[in-house]
């Protein structure tokens, strides 16, 4: 910071900047006006409350990035902007001179903007080099707005003099005219030179009447509509009321002020003005807003009827009873504060909201308007006060309010991931969801477009923010669908997803910025996959079931002497095919328990009265491939049992006992099929088919081996594969 080469300046000098860096804030926010310190480079070093108030900001003590001044925006009076690196400030600390005097505005982060009047010093040392500069500046859009009204009423009173309906002129001592507005020049049908600089006698019928009003002026008196006759210039003579006073400066008489009316048409007039004065009490009482004429005291002279209907009382009701008696208790010392300075002359009106009890016992909302309305000497007279039910509007507001806590309490507990943008792109709200999905937490009012960390296209380009769905939507004031994304988190983990930018638009169809919804598509990305894959695992587990059908037909048909026992037995092996498809389907082809498979095959030849069929084995899950092929296998070592076998009469039994350890590898499956109490078995004369198709699979398709032992007592086969198919 600058202060830290504050050696080489004089002691005074360095302790005075010294001490505005190092003052307790708590003294800088006492003082009674805003004011910040600046280094010499424009880095603001401290800052005052009023001064944080009157930006509607806090800037970072010591930021380079924020010099000059914390304001928002800086622009000139006629609304040009400001850079700060163009402002009082800067220009001080450049050139050491100070800056006083100089008004500019300021524009709040909200968009409100105040007129402030700077005041700055530059802190040189001995050598003249600049240690810094303080800014002391005062709010005076008050001031302004004041110095514009009393310029506009000036404004306004030269119009009323050029351009009002009423003849008026100005008079010298010596009855020399001095200006006359185009009201009077048109009532006597004269031009400004024919009538400006002559005597004011010359116009006037009747000599007496202007020698008493020139006397009467002149003495001081007000004259208030003086009758008297004026010639015109067509010699045709007006009737006029003349109302005038004297202007008199360290006593000396100076001048006149003579309105003059034309009551000619006097009794059109009058009915003109009657009819007028009818139309404004039709107006008064029939106006939407309450209306009420308040003395000094506070007391109702007179009520419309809008204000009786918003207090519930008749106008009678009212008329005589003090309005602070009516406002709700915590309300009336304000009010009757301000009334008692407005009586008093301090103000001349004032704006309050506030509560009114009603007759029924009801609570209203008002927005009260106090006006005074002074005598000719300047005194208060009596107040107008107009008075507004503001109740059901606060009320709207306040169920607007309640809304949008709602409206953001919907989207804090909605999963999906939701921001909002202002037209400009910069994100000014997001949820929990928006958290978690991006994995960080975007910058309010800084991050632009989008949440995420780094954009990328779905086959993996990255894709700018200016250049995401959310900037379409904003740049081209449209929704954007049927766009996907990849959004990367500062973990480096990559989220898929669907945004839905909308626009957002104001009551004129502006676009004032956009929502965007953000849906997390992975887990559809790996339904998809996963269908993919099973679609290509279906595909090829078709084409080994049809190769498989197919060897079985071939095969059947060579070992079958007429058509009727292909069918027969070609029939039985695909019956066993479809069975073990069917248990596979119902595990999802995820796999299949080899208890399942040997129970479907023998479960036909359970009496029912004995059991028949014996299984010994733990339940152990088979892969798919391995299932089909032991199942084709069984098929055959069941079928040879039903037909020649222990299952060919009402005696035999078949025990199935399968182990993974009794072979002495531990990598082996082992499945002994044993047969006993059936017929005596003789080996057959030659293989059959069965026999050949036990073999192949357990040979070729298995990678495993299968014995088979025709002993007389019941057939015995032992079959055993590697676990590493399991």
């Amino acid at each position: 910071m600058t202060v830290t080469a504050l050696s080489a300046s004089p002691p005074l000098l360095r302790s005075s900047f010294q001490e505005l860096v190092t003052v307790s804030q708590t003294i800088l926010d006492v003082m009674p006006t805003a004011l910040y310190v600046c280094a010499a480079d424009g880095t603001i070093l401290r800052y005052n409350r009023q001064a944080a108030e009157l930006w509607g900001r806090q800037p970072r003590v010591g930021e380079t990035d924020e010099r000059y001044c914390g304001s928002y925006r800086l622009y000139h009076l006629d609304g040009r902007l400001l850079p700060h690196g163009e402002t009082p400030m800067a220009m001080a600390l450049r050139t050491g001179q100070p800056a006083h005097g100089l008004e500019v505005v300021v524009e709040r982060p909200d968009g409100g903007r105040r007129i402030v009047l700077v005041q700055i010093e530059a802190l040189l040392d001995e050598h003249g080099a600049i240690l810094g500069a303080i800014n002391c500046f005062q709010d005076i859009s008050e001031r302004k707005a004041t110095e514009d009204e009393l310029r506009r009423n000036r404004q306004d009173l030269e119009d009323f003099f050029e351009n009002g309906a009423v003849g008026l002129h100005l008079v010298a001592a010596d009855g020399t005219i001095l200006r006359a507005n185009q009201a009077e020049l048109d009532l006597l049908g004269y031009t400004a030179d024919e009538y400006i600089g002559r005597h004011i006698a010359e116009f006037h019928a009747d000599a007496p009447v202007i020698k008493d009003i020139l006397r009467r002026l002149t003495r001081g008196e007000r004259l208030d509509k003086y009758p008297a006759r004026l010639k015109a210039k067509d010699g045709s003579i007006k009737h006029v009321l003349i109302t005038s006073n004297a202007h008199f400066q360290n006593g000396e008489f100076r001048n006149t002020r003579c309105f003059t009316v034309d009551v000619t048409e006097r009794y059109k007039a009058d009915e003109a003005l009657l009819e007028s004065q009818q139309r404004l009490a039709v107006t008064y009482d029939q106006a939407p807003v309450g209306i009420a004429e308040v003395d000094a005291a506070g007391r109702f002279v007179r009520v419309n009827a809008a204000l009786s209907s918003v207090l519930g009382y008749a106008p009678e009701e009212l008329v005589g009873r003090s309005f602070i008696e009516l406002t709700h208790p915590q309300d009336r010392d304000a009010d009757a504060q301000d009334y008692a300075r407005q009586v008093q002359g301090e103000i001349a009106h004032y704006s309050t909201q506030k509560r009114f009890l009603r007759r029924d016992g009801g609570v209203v909302f008002v927005n009260v308007l106090s006006s005074s309305v002074l005598d000719q000497q300047g005194q208060f007279r009596y107040g107008v006060r107009v008075i507004q039910d503001v109740t059901e509007r606060l009320q709207a507001e306040e169920r607007l309010r309640e809304s949008e806590r709602h409206n953001r309490e919907l989207l804090e507990a909605l999963p999906a991931a939701i921001y909002t943008t202002d037209a400009e792109g910069r994100i000014n709200y997001y949820n929990q969801a928006a958290v978690a999905f991006s994995g960080r937490r975007p910058i309010l009012g800084s991050d632009e477009w989008c949440v995420t960390w780094r954009l990328f296209t779905p086959d993996g380009t990255p894709l700018p923010h200016d250049q995401c769905p959310m900037a379409v939507a904003l740049k081209e004031g449209r929704a954007v669908r049927g766009e996907e994304a990849i959004a990367e988190r500062p973990d480096g983990s990559r989220v898929p997803f669907i945004p839905f930018p909308t626009p957002l638009r104001d009551a004129s169809g502006n676009v004032v910025g956009a929502i965007n919804m953000l849906v997390d598509i992975t887990e559809r990305k790996r339904a998809e996959e996963h269908q993919r894959v099973l679609i290509d695992e279906l595909n090829h587990r078709v084409k080994n079931t049809l190769a498989t059908v197919q060897s079985i037909a071939i095969q059947t048909i060579r070992t079958s002497a007429d058509i009727e026992i292909f069918s027969e037995n070609f029939e039985a092996r695909l019956l066993s095919l479809s069975k073990a498809h069917e248990l596979l389907t119902r595990q999802a082809w995820t796999g299949v328990n080899l208890r399942d498979i040997i129970c479907q095959e023998l479960e036909p030849y359970h009496d029912g009265s004995a059991l028949r069929v014996r299984l010994e084995g733990a339940d152990l899950m088979l892969e798919p491939r391995v299932g089909l092929a032991l199942s084709l296998v069984l098929h055959e070592l069941t079928t040879n049992a039903a037909k020649y076998g222990a299952l060919s009469d009402g005696q035999g039994i078949v025990t199935v006992r399968w182990t993974a350890s009794e072979s002495g590898s531990p990598d082996v499956l082992r499945i002994d099929w044993i047969e006993s109490g059936g017929p005596i078995v003789t080996p057959p004369a030659k293989r059959s088919f069965g026999t050949r198709l036990i073999e192949r699979t357990m040979t070729k398709d298995l990678q495993g081996m299968a014995v088979l032992d025709f002993d007389p007592a019941g057939l015995r086969c032992v079959l055993e594969l590697p676990l590493n198919q399991l």
